[in-house]
């Protein structure tokens, strides 16, 4: 199978509710689904979990109590996937993307970043998204190449996705 070959590719870090799908969604809409495209590894794991587990793959999606019902084991299912093949649900998500911008959402886990490091080298830039401290699995051991503070202040949120707007136009 042939690679895509994406000119830029954004990995979002950040704990639950910062705001990484806010921003990605901000930076699809003001580049456009021709331009960029939003790239979910949750959405493969939690497909194939349903698959293997017999659940609704629809309510896993939402923020439901159902979802929550199966999110530990989900997550120690994931984990024991990685380790068996650390590139599992990366290679899922990226068949079929052809836009020049890739922005993965909720980048987890060192292995997901170095993952996309191995394949696509230089044009991989991981960022973090922060509504304020946390700690999530990239804490430790990630330089980061954009951090971008969403503690509920339009105007400077509005500031840096444009500096990062011109970062990644300059890459087309």
């Amino acid at each position: 199978m042939a690679v895509p070959c994406p000119k830029l590719i954004l990995l979002f870090s950040g704990k639950r509710k910062s705001g990484k799908d806010f921003v990605a969604e901000e930076i699809q809409s003001r580049l456009g689904p021709d331009i960029c495209t939003i790239l979910r590894l949750s959405g493969p794991l939690k497909k194939q979990y349903a698959k293997e587990h017999g659940l609704d793959f629809q309510r896993l999606l939402d923020s439901s109590a159902y979802k929550e019902m199966y999110r530990e084991d989900m997550i120690r299912w994931g984990e024991e996937r990685r380790r068996n093949d650390p590139g599992f649900f990366c290679r899922i998500v990226v068949e079929g993307a052809v836009q020049p911008i890739w922005v993965v959402s909720d980048t987890r886990r060192l292995s997901d970043v170095e993952w996309f490091q191995d394949v696509y080298g230089d044009v991989v830039k991981v960022l973090r998204v922060d509504d304020a401290e946390s700690e999530c699995g990239l804490d430790h051991g990630v330089a980061f190449d954009w951090v971008i503070t969403n503690d509920g202040d339009q105007l400077s949120l509005d500031a840096q996705l444009e500096k990062l707007l011109q970062f990644i136009e300059s890459k087309l």
